[in-house]
């Protein structure tokens, strides 16, 4: 017989990256929240890698950066590099953000720094827990888990399935998941390398034999991420992978020895909803694509970000259920721009066509230069450029906000920030000091030295900005956009 039930705000099946770090947002926001993982424990190898300047800014703002900024290596420019020609080298280096450069950190590593400050704040994965089965009911979700055999049931508020490309719980909402295989199989291989590349600069290497992207995790150790027509073995070997970097990388790179090899397939797929009912998807279990970019965790990370503050409202008595929709209205758009993004590099880069190969080697170098060009790439890359215009709780462009006042981990957490000049006159202010008061529990107060008025989220975008100078009258929008996401 099940054991007795065990009521929790929020069940996270899968402890990834993705679930990890939701966990550690439950943790930070004093949810209630239970974190199991149907593997005996974290893994032991790289896996995803680079971590992206808006990732950072959302570790920071959630309290998290300072052990990723000690293991990352640092990366500010990217090669393309095809038969010993670079034809383009980029700097990557976005402005106004303290974190200008993409941090390289294993998956391993990045897992365990997020298990030790889940264990700093008091809680644990629950390993060799398996996902069973859900059914929702009124005002809750009943799961059946398997823990090392034993059955487990308890009643959840909400369940969120980070489980993966394989997702248990994707496949219990019988979500399709759309889209389809690429034809070759990836190669991946962390490699000790000689010290001829640089170690802040990543290369992708075009090729009619296939694209190769050579990430530097430090100046003597790389991965190696390649497509290739026809496997050999059980994994790559180190000849192998010797003969795709003479045939596609730089030259000079020379393979020592590889740390861990293996083939793996991917597809491009996403799913065309992240919700139904109180349960929830994120990261591969609602979309998967090409490795080339780099994108896969960094917009799962995103995933629980836009996510976690929706449920805390609502967990809260602060908001309804009707806010919780917004999550797939404003992830669907992005995680739709990363698959087409990255579904065309993977194409670019590995075309067949002689043609498309030779107009391709002849247009990078000239639109590389030109700085509309080097800002997009800056900014999708970066994922600074990420912005939820079109949402239903958002008036305006919806982009980033990010400055000392919500950093640390203190500085934004469950309330709207309502920023305000400081240097406005008397009247002004108290306008916005009462606007605030009657609604404590929402929207906290922040004078700073700017001439707008900025409604920020609790995840760092922006909900409503205007002039200061519009007067009191723009406190009537303010209030009209949080009643949006509250009711």
């Amino acid at each position: 017989m099940p054991s007795a039930a065990i009521v929790t705000d929020v069940l996270i099946v899968g402890a990834g990256p993705v679930g990890l770090f939701l966990a550690n947002e439950c943790a930070r926001r004093g949810l209630r929240w239970r974190l199991v993982e149907a593997r005996a424990s974290q893994s032991e190898h790289s896996k995803a890698l680079a971590i992206f300047p808006r990732t950072l800014e959302i570790f920071d703002m959630a309290g998290v950066i300072g052990p990723f900024l000690e293991k990352a290596n640092r990366v500010t420019s990217v090669a393309v590099v095809t038969h010993g020609r670079t034809l383009a080298r980029m700097h990557f280096e976005p402005k106004a953000t303290p974190y200008g450069f993409v941090a390289m950190v294993p998956q391993d590593v990045t897992e365990s720094l997020l298990v030790e400050q889940l264990r700093q704040r008091g809680g644990a994965v629950e390993y060799e827990t398996a996902f069973v089965s859900a059914v929702p009911q009124d005002h809750c979700v009943r799961v059946i888990l398997d823990q090392q055999g034993k059955q487990i049931e308890l009643t959840a508020s909400f369940v969120v399935g980070c489980d993966g490309a394989h997702s248990k719980v994707r496949h219990l909402l019988h979500l399709p998941f759309e889209g389809a295989e690429y034809d070759a199989s990836f190669l991946l291989a962390d490699a000790e390398t000689n010290e001829t590349l640089p170690a802040d600069e990543l290369q992708l290497c075009p090729s009619e034999l296939g694209p190769v992207a050579i990430f530097p995790m430090s100046a003597t150790r790389r991965r190696i991420v390649a497509t290739i027509e026809k496997t050999e073995g059980d994994a790559p070997s180190l000849e192998l992978v010797r003969r795709i970097l003479v045939e596609r990388a730089p030259s000079g790179i020379e393979v020592r020895s590889l740390y861990w090899s293996t083939y793996f397939r991917i597809h491009h797929r996403q799913v065309t909803q992240l919700r139904q009912g109180r349960i929830f998807i994120a990261g591969d279990a609602a979309h998967i694509h090409s490795p080339f970019g780099g994108q896969g965790m960094n917009t799962g990370l995103h995933d629980v970000w836009n996510l976690v503050w929706k449920l805390d409202l609502v967990l809260h008595g602060n908001a309804n259920d009707r806010l919780l929709d917004t999550y797939s209205a404003e992830r669907l758009p992005v995680i739709k721009g990363v698959i087409e993004t990255t579904d065309t590099l993977t194409r670019v880069m590995g075309t067949p066509s002689r043609f498309a190969q030779v107009l391709r080697d002849a247009l990078i170098p000239m639109v590389s230069r030109l700085a509309p060009f080097q800002h997009a790439f800056v900014q999708r890359l970066s994922e600074l450029g990420i912005a939820y215009r079109g949402s239903p709780i958002v008036e305006g462009a919806g982009k980033r906000y990010f400055d000392n006042s919500v950093r640390g981990g203190q500085g934004i957490q469950s309330h709207f920030l309502l920023v305000v000049d400081s240097g406005a006159d008397s009247s002004f202010t108290q306008a916005a000091k009462e606007l605030c008061a009657s609604s404590s529990e929402l929207v906290e107060l922040r004078l700073e030295d700017q001439h707008t008025i900025t409604l920020v989220r609790p995840d760092g975008y922006i909900a409503y900005a205007a002039d200061g100078r519009e007067g009191t009258g723009a406190f009537e929008m303010v209030r009209s956009v949080l009643q949006r996401n509250t009711d």
